[in-house]
């Protein structure tokens, strides 16, 4: 069985020891222990800033790095598995377990306990955070910044809907591997939204199309539901009725809800049929 790099880290000169006599590689090194200190990080395929970004970690993510060099990190993460390079600038290598994450599609982070305070930096849906305290409407966090207590959930209480979750992401921008309100694409709405609702999943739709739910067999696209997801090749979309498709796509360039027939008859026209539905 060939291993999928995405989800496996592997080169053929160094290789995670815990894949020892399943890849072969020149040395096996065993993932140090690091954390995301910037609102969103890129995970690139290659060692440069001009290579595909291919998904994104989040403040507070937790990851496994097996090679630093050059200003730049060869790592896991430990939320959904998937590898890839990331800027070992965005990194630390204190690892503070957060309590709470953000439940809101976006928010900031203040200097002080005052909305007038810069600089300002936003975050995102389920950015972690280690709250040591409150001041009037404020959470107190480790790192010395605030945010308002409101848009925090503890770590282990999630939202009841998550198709609702997604819903909030409306008009956001396409961005290719993106998975923030500033941006994001078909998979990553379909992670972050099930991730809010504490249902994890991988990060590419192929990944998704194989591991979430069961797949239905229906009859055309009669007895759909709200929840359910719709896959085609490269893309997935989700039923916010029976009717009724969200998905973060490359036509509209942006997160929009459409009839799910007139998605289907568009990219069916560029020779891409659905090739599963899948209910949770």
């Amino acid at each position: 069985m060939t291993l999928d790099k995405r989800l496996h880290a592997f080169r053929s000169d160094l290789a995670d020891i815990r894949l020892r006599g399943q890849v072969d590689a020149q040395h096996f090194v065993e993932g140090q222990p690091r954390q995301v200190v910037v609102p969103a990080v890129s995970i690139h395929r290659g060692p440069q800033g001009d290579a595909m970004q291919l998904s994104q970690g989040l403040l507070g993510e937790t990851l496994q790095v097996f090679e630093e060099r050059d200003g730049w990190a060869f790592a896991q993460f430990d939320r959904d598995g998937y590898v890839g390079y990331v800027r070992r600038s965005a990194l630390s290598e204190t690892v503070t377990p957060p309590t709470h994450r953000v439940a809101v599609r976006s928010t900031f982070l203040y200097p002080a306990a005052s909305i007038k305070t810069q600089p300002a930096v936003a975050v995102s849906l389920n950015a972690a955070v280690t709250v040591t305290g409150h001041e009037g409407k404020f959470a107190a966090l480790a790192d010395g910044r605030f945010v308002i207590a409101e848009h925090l959930s503890p770590v282990d209480q999630w939202a009841d809907d998550y198709v609702a979750v997604a819903q909030k992401f409306r008009h956001v921008p396409y961005y290719w591997g993106g998975k923030t309100a500033e941006g994001l694409d078909c998979s990553g709405l379909v992670q972050v939204a099930l991730e809010a609702a504490g249902k994890p999943a991988l990060r590419d739709s192929d990944m998704q199309e194989k591991s979430l739910g069961q797949k239905l067999m229906v009859n055309g696209f009669d007895g759909l539901k709200r929840g359910d997801l719709v896959f085609w090749e490269g893309h997935v979309g989700i039923m916010t009725d029976s009717e009724t498709l969200l998905h973060a796509n490359g036509h509209h360039m942006m997160v929009v809800e459409e009839p799910l027939r007139h998605a289907v008859d568009r990219i069916a026209a560029t020779g891409l049929p659905v090739t599963s539905i899948r209910r949770l």
